[in-house]
This record gives C-alpha cells, structure tokens and sequence, in this order.
C-alpha cells in the first residue's frame, strides 16, 4: 500500500522531472538555433556549402547550410565525407608521441640519427633538428608546397593534380631552399615537417604511417569512416563538392578531386567524417589515447606570431594549437584545407565538448576570404564557450 508521504513524493518528484524536461529540450533548441544561425553566417559570408557536427556530454547538435554543389544544389549531407587536409598532422603526432611512451624514440633525438641523409642541403641539417622540432613546427625547414604549386591558378591544379611524389622527393625540393630560421628560434608552419615525420614513423615501426594510424587510433575508437587514401581519388558518398577561386574574380573551380602533390602524404592525405574526427580530438584531449606525461608534452605550447593565419593568442603544441575562447580559456585543435575546403576541428581542454565545421568553398578575394575566416572562427567560438 502506498503511504500519502509517498505518494506526496512521488507527486513532488513528477512535478520536478516535468518541469526539468522542458527546460532541457528549450535549451537544446536554444544551442540548435546558435548553431545554424552561425552556420548560415558561414553561407552569408560566400560559403557555397557548411556543415557543423558538435558533440556535447548533453547529446550531437548538427547544422547545415547552402548546397551541396553547383550544379545541383540539393542540400549539404548530413554526416558526409570530407577531405581531412593538415588535420592529418594531429594523427601523426599522436602516433608519433605513443612510440615516445614506448621508448622506441624520444622527442630530443635528431632527424640525422632516425633517417640518416634525408634533411640536408642549403644549410638545412638534419643533425639540430629533432622530432619537437618538427611536430611543432620550429624546425625552420622550408615548405615543399609552393614548388610543387608554384603559379595559383585553375591551369596548374589541371596541369598537375595527378602528379605525385614520394615522401623523400618532397624533402628533396624543399632543402633545396634555404632555412626560414634558424632551428628552434622561431616558428613557421611547414608541411615538409610533418613528411619528415611520416618517414621517422616508418623507419621505427618498419610500417607506413598508415598502418600505425589505422592500428592505434582509429580501430581502438571505432572510427570506420575514416581513412588513409593515399593516392585515391575520389570521396566516398555522400559528400559536399569543393569549389577553389583562383584568381579574384574568378569563376569558382570544381576541387573536389584531390590536389596530389600536396594532398596523399602524413602532412594531409586523410579522409573522414565529422563524428568521426570529434570522437578522436574528444579522446585525445581527454586523455585516453597518450599516458599523462606524452599528452603534457603535446600541449606544451610556443607562440604562433602574428601573421601566420591563425587567431590572436594561439599558440602551438605537437600537432595540436590552443587557442583562447571568449568565454575564457580556451581550445584545443587542428585545422585542415585544401583547394576548396577549409575543416576544423576543436574541443575544449577536457575534451568533452568538441565542434567540427566544414566549409566547402574558398574565394581568392582577400577580404571576402578574411569574412569567411571569421564567421568560422566566431562559429566555434560560441560552440565552445556556451555551458550548457
């Protein structure tokens, strides 16, 4: 038999749950509309195609906003594929800090004594390099990019994009030029580093960077729809098309298919999906992919100067860059890009709340570029600096 003070509380209690469950379900429309009205800032601002995934402990919020291409302009997917670019670099060096744990390597040790004779020439020299150096990009080796695209226009992607190289041959052409500074006394972003970084991967483990992604990170998180394609072409479906201006002015270029000299190597070949990728920067910044002392060291920060594309107050780690967040503190996380896409990944420092934005077009014009960049930025911003 149920007692009226039972019964009184078990009224009280219903009153309360049914008073909590509508509070719950108007906040999650609340963070729903910040959202898209952020992603549809990303499309105001010239973004032909933006999709958003964030994951909270509260639950996933999605947005998307204009078309999914051109010619079509059906709606963007939800959960598509999407082209990775230097947000590839974060898987590497987690690979690359999992074999310092193991002891097989250690940051301090020099590229010189890991792959003899690779870094040398034009006073590049891989004997003061070492692996800190080349994750956190002040190594001071020159970037192979801009020899491998040496004119920005629509021609060369066309002249060129099936071309490749192997990783030695990207190294090759960038010791060619000489260093941007001397080791360890400034900082500047080079994707040669992390080509480098692949090379070390495979002469400690006797496998390709590939393999050691794939069997430390993304089986052990589940993450199967992320891969590591090489030289393969093409995006599985469904997908957002890229769309590069080359020249301001211009009409917008179909990139969807890869650039390959820059777009098949450890520095920025992988491909993947928005949960996927938040299911990985939320494991890694809460530690479940790094012993404490590795994951330390990874967050263990220099100064970004001003300049180098990213917002004021970022600083960089080993593969990883923290950056400031209205609200106070700040995030952790990696961008990827490529010709015609811009993707970023960021989550907050214990990695339970984490936002991946793609947008799916890039213009020539810098300051409708400069706006773009900013409707990211703020899009994030307010991702993560809500508690909710």
């Amino acid at each position: 038999m149920i007692t009226r003070r039972r019964l009184l509380m078990s009224t009280a209690s219903a009153a309360v749950a049914g008073k909590a469950v509508p509070a719950a379900a108007a906040t999650a429309r609340s963070r729903s509309r910040s959202l898209q009205r952020d992603a549809d800032a990303l499309r105001d601002a010239g973004v032909t195609g933006v999709a958003v995934r964030l994951d909270t402990p509260r639950g996933t919020v999605t947005a998307r906003s204009g078309v999914r291409d051109l010619r079509n302009r059906g709606p963007v997917p939800e959960g598509g594929f999407l082209r990775l670019g230097s947000t590839t670099k974060t898987f590497v060096a987690t690979v690359l800090l999992r074999l310092v744990g193991e002891r097989r390597v250690s940051l301090d040790q020099t590229v010189e004594e890991l792959v003899p004779g690779v870094v040398q020439g034009a006073g590049n020299d891989g004997r003061t390099i070492t692996v800190r150096h080349l994750l956190q990009h002040t190594s001071g080796l020159p970037d192979y990019v801009q020899d491998v695209f040496p004119e920005q226009s629509a021609e060369t992607y066309f002249a060129n994009r099936w071309r490749t190289y192997e990783p030695e041959g990207l190294v090759r052409l960038a010791v060619r030029h000489r260093p941007a500074f001397p080791v360890g006394t400034g900082w500047a972003y080079s994707n040669t580093n992390y080509v480098v970084a692949g090379l070390i991967i495979e002469r400690i483990t006797g496998r390709r960077w590939e393999r050691e992604v794939t069997d430390r990170i993304l089986r052990p998180l589940g993450l199967r729809h992320t891969d590591t394609p090489g030289t393969r072409p093409f995006l599985p479906h469904p997908h957002t098309s890229n769309y590069q201006q080359f020249t301001e002015g211009g009409q917008p270029i179909d990139t969807t298919l890869p650039y390959r000299p820059f777009d098949s190597g450890a520095d920025g070949s992988m491909t993947g999906t928005a949960r996927d990728l938040n299911r990985f920067f939320g494991a890694l910044a809460g530690g479940r992919l790094l012993e404490p002392a590795e994951l330390a060291a990874m967050r263990d920060t220099v100064e970004v100067p001003p300049g180098n594309g990213h917002p004021v107050g970022a600083r960089a780690g080993l593969g990883l860059f923290h950056t400031p967040l209205s609200g106070g503190g700040g995030c952790l996380g990696h961008s990827g890009s490529g010709f015609g896409y811009v993707v970023e990944t960021a989550t907050t420092l214990d990695g339970r709340r984490t936002v991946t934005v793609s947008a799916h077009s890039r213009s020539a014009d810098p300051e409708k570029a400069a706006r773009q960049e900013e409707a990211l930025r703020d899009l994030i911003d307010h991702a993560l600096s809500r508690d909710d």
